[in-house]
């Protein structure tokens, strides 16, 4: 649990630090503490990086897929070996409970990472036979790919994004969010470790504006991105340039709609978890919880009855299950939407205490249950990112159905019922990439994960994702005399 003192970047299999005139402070969130001054990776080192990462490409596309299989298998392996040492950069990355970096950051890392070693085999094209011709696709590598991650789960993100790219033959660089420094650099040095040839995963220290570099860069072919709609637009328009690939994960405003035949402890367990795991600070959380009218006394009573059970506090103290918020201007943020819906005349219900000691100065906020709430409200419109349920009533499934959909997002949604019927019915009808039922915010890696509307395109695990890290060429073979009409 020593405190990290350095940020490096990871270049061609070395730890270097950022050339850049620009520098940044690495804040612990528990405690508002300053850890050290990160320096910016440079111009230079982002074209250095690139043109590394081509040359490694180039390599790694005709290396046979069971030896990249074998490296990835060996560097899940190793992350395994290494949970306890990732999930404590984890916590002095964001500030979440080390008992959920253990049991879903790094145990999710290395699921995807093994799991695409596993596809990396299997990877083909088609055969067509016509009367005039044979038909084949080829499965090619789209070359130099690169990542932009977000803050709230930086070491999964980075497996995430780089196992599918690397097990279809790309090289790989990372930027991480400003906020998160430390981890993804250790992911590259486990690559390492496994074997993985130098150059075909880095990692890049810097903020927007190496963001914005490496979104506009020619030398780059892919961009996978996680984080808010408004930044997911400009790397669009700024990807156009060289008309690069996108993957895009953006935010989320999820109903979690809760009828009447539901058990009352199940209902409240999932609303919370569903809106307090990791401070809120997730993008498919089902932030608008739609209880059928009548039912609305039994929750209420359920979820008030577990508030003693939210406990807030240092989070590499293995009973805190809510750590901190990421920032100082993230918890500001926050508050100001939890003043928001009370002076719109929602009625709040906070959960836990603010910590003191050495977290007194942490970005902590006390999770908030808002009553009362109205489809009109701030609260219930915008995607706030932090510890915040706003709960709505519904009276039939017709209507519930029309209010979820109402929103410009469509990443989530979960569904609470014993009636397979209604089940089936709300599937079709709710606009979300994701649906659960009778449970919420599990991320198997076999499932594709990524949202509909303004919560982006494209996936992040799943079989599926292999067509985001992946070109197809056709190739026509003649049987006959060749066609001209001349």
């Amino acid at each position: 649990m020593n405190k990290p003192t350095q940020v490096h970047c990871f270049i061609n299999n070395k730890k270097v630090i950022g050339k850049s005139a620009n520098s940044f402070p690495v804040y612990f969130p528990a405690t508002g503490e300053i850890l050290c001054t990160a320096n910016s990776a440079s111009v230079e080192q982002l074209d250095e990086a690139v043109e590394i990462a081509s040359q490694a490409q180039k390599k790694w596309e005709k290396t046979p897929s069971q030896e990249r299989s074998r490296i990835l298998k060996k560097a899940a392996e190793l992350i395994r070996y290494h949970t306890n040492k990732i999930a404590e950069l984890e916590v002095w990355d964001t500030g979440k409970p080390i008992s959920e970096a253990i049991e879903v950051d790094v145990v999710t890392a290395a699921d995807a990472i093994e799991y695409f070693s596993n596809l990396a085999v299997t990877l083909h094209g088609d055969y067509y036979s016509i009367q005039d011709a044979d038909i084949l696709t080829k499965i090619e590598p789209i070359g130099v790919c690169a990542g932009i991650g977000a803050w709230n789960y930086p070491f999964q993100i980075a497996a995430w994004k780089s196992a599918p790219a690397l097990a279809c033959g790309n090289s790989f660089i990372f930027k991480p969010s400003e906020l998160n420094t430390l981890s993804a650099v250790l992911l590259g040095e486990i690559y390492a470790e496994a074997g993985l040839p130098a150059g075909l995963f880095q990692v890049l220290q810097g903020d927007a504006e190496l963001g914005q570099m490496i979104t506009a860069h020619n030398g780059i072919q892919k961009i996978s991105f996680t984080g808010e709609v408004g930044t997911g637009k400009k790397i669009m328009a700024a990807s156009s340039v060289n008309l690069k690939t996108l993957t895009m994960e953006l935010g989320g405003k999820s109903p979690l709609i809760i009828f009447n035949d539901t058990n009352p402890e199940t209902a409240a367990k999932a609303a919370l978890a569903a809106n307090f795991y990791t401070q809120g600070e997730v993008c498919t959380n089902g932030t608008r919880v739609f209880i059928q009218e009548n039912f609305l006394p039994q929750f209420k009573k359920a979820i008030e009855g577990r508030s003693n059970n939210v406990r807030l506090g240092n989070p590499f103290e293995k009973e805190v299950n809510v750590g901190s918020l990421i920032s100082a201007n993230h918890k500001e943020l926050v508050e100001n939407f939890i003043n928001k819906g009370k002076s719109e005349g929602a009625k709040a219900f906070t959960m836990g205490q603010i910590p003191s000691g050495d977290c007194a100065k942490g970005y902590f906020t006390q999770p908030v249950i808002f009553y009362d709430c109205k489809d009109s409200m701030k609260i219930v419109k915008e995607e706030i990112f932090g510890p915040v349920m706003s709960v709505l009533t519904f009276k039939t499934e017709e209507e519930v159905i029309e209010r979820a959909n109402n929103t410009e997002f469509g990443l989530g949604a979960g569904i609470f019922t014993k009636d397979i019927s209604r089940i089936q019915r709300m599937i079709d009808q709710l606009e979300a990439g994701i649906v659960w039922v009778n449970n919420y915010n599990i991320t198997p890696v076999e499932m594709p994960f990524g949202g509909t509307k303004q919560s982006g395109f494209g996936k992040e695990n799943g079989i599926d994702t292999l067509n985001h890290y992946t070109k197809r060429k056709s190739i026509y073979i003649s049987k006959g005399d060749v066609f001209s009409p001349f």
